[in-house]
């Protein structure tokens, strides 16, 4: 089973603000970012199983409006209860496992790959050495403080450079194989 991390980050590697705003990301607002590109989300999605966010990244999803996932199954990582509104209930549930419990589960039911979105929660499967993948969108502005993505580990984690693709409005994705 493949695991991969998928998120955008300011230039100085901030992935909200400290009160989890997004308002520095283009298209926070749930309107396109107005380019039309998708920086290769949609294709990354297509082989995606299952995504696997922490609660605060399944609370701001849920405040856009318009469910963006489709039919995909989503786990929501939470310690305490979350509300999941009647048409999403086929299609989301909470858990309260640890990564490694989680990805147990889902190895042995099939799942093939695995999406984890949402800062604590890539933080936890990076600790747990649970990351295969981790594809960064730097988008260029400095918001100054926030919150980072890679939080403190318990020793280096190697990655391996796979590609960096720039596009015209100044995004910069880049793709890491997650060594160790």
């Amino acid at each position: 089973m493949k695991i991969s991390a998928y998120i955008a980050t300011s230039l100085d590697g901030f992935i909200a603000r400290e009160n989890g705003d997004l308002n520095w990301l283009p298209g926070s607002d749930g309107n396109e970012a107005g380019s039309g590109e998708d920086y290769g989300y949609r294709q990354f999605m297509e082989s995606v199983d299952i995504l696997v966010m922490g609660r605060h990244t399944y609370e701001m999803v849920i405040s856009f409006g318009e469910w963006p996932y489709g039919e995909k199954q989503v786990i929501v990582l939470s310690s305490k209860g979350i509300e999941i509104p009647e048409n999403l209930a086929e299609k989301v549930e909470s858990s309260s496992s640890s990564p490694t419990d989680l990805v147990d589960r889902l190895r042995k039911s099939g799942a093939k790959h695995l999406y984890i979105d949402g800062g604590k929660t890539i933080q936890s499967f990076l600790q747990d050495a649970l990351i295969d993948e981790i594809i960064i969108t730097r988008i260029p502005i400095l918001i100054g403080s926030g919150i980072p993505l890679f939080g403190e580990l318990d020793r280096d984690r190697k990655v391996q450079h796979i590609e960096t693709r720039s596009y015209d409005n100044g995004f910069v994705q880049s793709k890491y194989k997650v060594l160790g």
